[in-house]
């Protein structure tokens, strides 16, 4: 007979409770029980990022935290940040300098990168790789991803006009692509 507790935790804002054992994971409360399946399984042991969320207002790699730790806390995965300005920025920037390819890590990326440009607003190049070196991507060579987040780093600060300031401006195929990223809950 399984030891099973009941947890409740916020998840973009909706309170879930479901019962879990001593050792589940939050990546597997937020997957198995909240229906939150844009946060991926990569490694299952924190070296990847792939389940990267924001708990408690910070980046961190779900499949490490324990869901009775998250009890009562706050989660946010990907589709909680819908009409977050930041996001948006992050999401649009990430179409634009190509750092969108399989899109497995991008969810977690993108979240990284949000928590890391909410505490650091003007970071150099090398304090946005340091930043993103918890999650791995295996198509894009890390480059565009970098880009993406410089570009928007700048802009917020006012040092770098953006050239393309609309959706509308996108090519065709970035604008489906982000669409179809956007639509999926990013991947």
């Amino acid at each position: 007979m399984k030891n099973l507790e009941m947890v409740t935790i916020i998840v973009n804002d909706r309170p879930v409770t479901a019962p879990v054992e001593a050792h589940e994971s939050l990546l597997d409360f937020l997957r198995n029980k909240a229906g939150a399946v844009e946060v991926k399984c990569g490694c299952n042991q924190g070296d990847c990022g792939t389940c990267t969320v924001l708990f408690q207002g910070k980046a961190a790699k779900s499949c490490l935290i324990l869901a009775l730790q998250a009890q009562g806390k706050e989660v946010r995965t990907i589709k909680g940040f819908s009409g977050d300005f930041l996001m948006e920025q992050l999401q649009e920037s990430f179409v634009r300098n190509g750092a969108i390819q399989c899109g497995f890590c991008t969810p977690g990326m993108l979240i990284s990168s949000y928590a890391f440009l909410q505490a650091t607003p003007q970071p150099a190049r090398e304090e946005i790789r340091n930043a993103i070196s918890g999650n791995l991507c295996r198509c894009t060579g890390y480059k565009k991803i970098i880009d993406a987040v410089e570009e928007v780093a700048l802009k917020r600060t006012g040092k770098q006009q953006d050239k393309q300031t609309t959706p509308s401006s996108f090519s065709e195929g970035q604008e489906e692509a982000k669409g179809n990223y956007l639509l999926l809950g990013g991947g």
